[in-house]
């Protein structure tokens, strides 16, 4: 007989009935492009692939696949059950299921979202779910010093741990209240002076003003792979969830803790501390997936280091533009990107705001555009893991069923055409040409300012030499961030002269 697991998946609710549902054309996956304006339909797009698949992984029907996956929640088990209360009946594919679940929608006069072939079936009209809404400051934070002694909800995972949560005086990098953190305490036995005095005149903390980039955005490869769901897989979900999906804690700027997500940890702070203990824990990762680099640093909540420059100790800051300010989702892709123009004066604001802020004696690092023609030239014929079990989906196809919904992360470099992306590379050298130039003349009393470019080409050399390949850079899920394996390999160079030269052992102030 047939196999339980043959056809496709298909949810019902129960006790209704599905609307009318005109016939789908037989266009391909391509030329059908669609809009499905809100994030809860690409989610439940991936999700009953899941089902799909595991059903076929474990030659079982649907609903032992779907028993299977709430069973690997099972502090969520009750909410995952409740959350698909359905009959399986008729044949649809993920797509058809989440149009009928009413978790997408077709809006008038938009042709429809397909991730896979479109199937002889059609689709009733839907609704739309709200997103979570997100904080930039510790939701935890007894004493209002913006630092926090939880480590996730903005907690000490982005900035340093509070050793004392009801002092508000007492946080990473208050210059007169280091013996709280400094981890060698005690007294020289030859001169009698305590260590702390001989060895904390030269400390600094590091701060990245960033994007999700720099947060470290990561989306479990397990998660979307049914044959390797297992109880484990989900061990991390409520740490994931209530730090956005970001993983700051292992950065390549902020990163503290051995990575569990592939890879391993190598940062700024690490290198800055490993040179000087007095370093311990003054960090602060003020980053937020889909951050514009041009928007005003009062709306990222900045903490008490950067507002009172007589307490607290200098910092290095990073600004990291990465992509986000040619990169964005619209379908007139071009016009929302940031001008040269855009980019000169927001910057300069940025600046000055610093100068008014940071204690004397820091230093801040503009860091260039990365060239981002590297992600489809890597990925586009490549299989995403949600297409592996089955050979059905490119990372080509995943950026076209994501531009869209217009939740391509990026619609100018993940898109089939290449003029589009030639063209917003040549915007981020023109951004990047901004920033080196500003490095290059400007001066500021508290800090000095120097520009490096993102070393995406020389990243990619020495890891192919080192036996890798350039797609193990990429994160596989979403086919846009950086992954673990590129972080350590960037600091092998990037940080080490970063490093170097703020320790004042030379370097230009625009480095190449």
């Amino acid at each position: 007989g047939p196999k339980p697991w043959s056809s496709p998946l298909v949810i019902r609710p129960a006790g209704r009935d599905l609307p009318p549902q005109p016939q789908a054309s037989s266009s391909s996956p391509q030329q059908q492009h669609s809009s499905y304006s809100s994030p809860s339909g690409k989610r439940c797009v991936y999700v009953v692939s899941i089902i799909e698949q595991l059903a076929q992984v474990h030659n079982s029907t649907t609903k032992e696949a779907l028993e299977r996956l709430c069973n690997f929640l099972p502090e969520i088990n009750y909410l995952c059950f409740a959350t698909f209360p359905f009959r399986i009946e008729t044949e649809m594919n993920a797509d058809m299921v989440c149009y009928s679940l009413k978790l997408c929608k077709q809006d008038a006069g938009q042709p429809r979202c397909l991730l896979y072939h479109t199937p002889k079936v059609s689709y009733p009209w839907l609704s739309e779910m709200t997103d979570i809404m997100k904080n930039n400051l510790p939701y935890e934070d007894f004493d209002g010093d913006k630092f926090s002694a939880f480590p996730t909800l903005r907690g000490y995972h982005w900035r340093g741990k509070d050793c004392n949560d009801g002092r508000p005086t007492v946080y990473p990098g208050r210059r007169t209240q280091k013996s709280f953190f400094f981890p060698n305490q005690g007294v020289d036995p030859k001169d009698g002076i305590p260590y702390e005095q001989k060895f904390c005149t030269e400390s600094k903390g590091v701060i990245l003003l960033g994007d999700s980039a720099g947060a470290r955005f990561h989306i479990p490869t397990e998660w979307m792979t049914a044959a390797q769901l297992s109880l484990k897989s989900f061990s991390n979900l409520p740490l994931a969830f209530t730090n956005e999906l970001d993983w700051p804690q292992f950065s390549g700027t902020t990163g503290y803790l051995n990575s569990t997500i592939g890879g391993w940890t190598d940062s700024v702070y690490l290198r800055l501390y490993r040179r000087n203990r007095c370093n311990h824990r003054d960090f602060q990762n003020i980053s937020k997936n889909g951050m514009f680099l041009l928007m005003d640093l009062s709306s990222r909540n900045l903490s008490k280091p950067l507002l009172n420059s007589l307490l607290d100790n200098p910092a290095i800051v990073i600004y990291a533009a990465i992509g986000n300010d040619v990169c964005n989702g619209k379908p007139d892709t071009v016009a929302h990107m940031t001008t040269p123009e855009q980019m000169h004066s927001n910057v300069m604001q940025t600046l000055d705001y610093l100068n008014g802020h940071l204690p004397k004696g820091s230093h801040v690092i503009l860091t260039g555009l990365v060239d981002g023609r590297f992600l489809w030239d890597q990925l586009h014929k490549r299989y995403h893991p949600l297409g592996q079990l089955n050979n059905d989906i490119t990372y080509e196809q995943l950026y076209s069923f994501l531009s869209c919904l217009q939740a391509n992360p990026c619609n100018d470099w993940l898109s089939s055409n290449k003029t589009l992306r030639d063209l917003t590379s040549e915007r981020a050298l023109q951004l990047s040409n901004v920033l080196k130039e500003i490095a290059r003349s400007k001066k500021y009393a508290n800090f000095d300012i120097f520009y490096m470019d993102f070393p995406l080409v020389e990243i990619a050399e020495e890891w192919h030499s080192r036996g890798g390949e350039a797609w193990q850079l990429i994160e596989p899920t979403d086919g846009f961030h950086p992954s673990q394996v590129f972080l350590k390999n960037k600091n092998r160079s990037w940080v080490q002269g970063c490093v170097r030269v703020l320790s004042g052992s030379g370097g230009s102030r625009a480095m190449p």
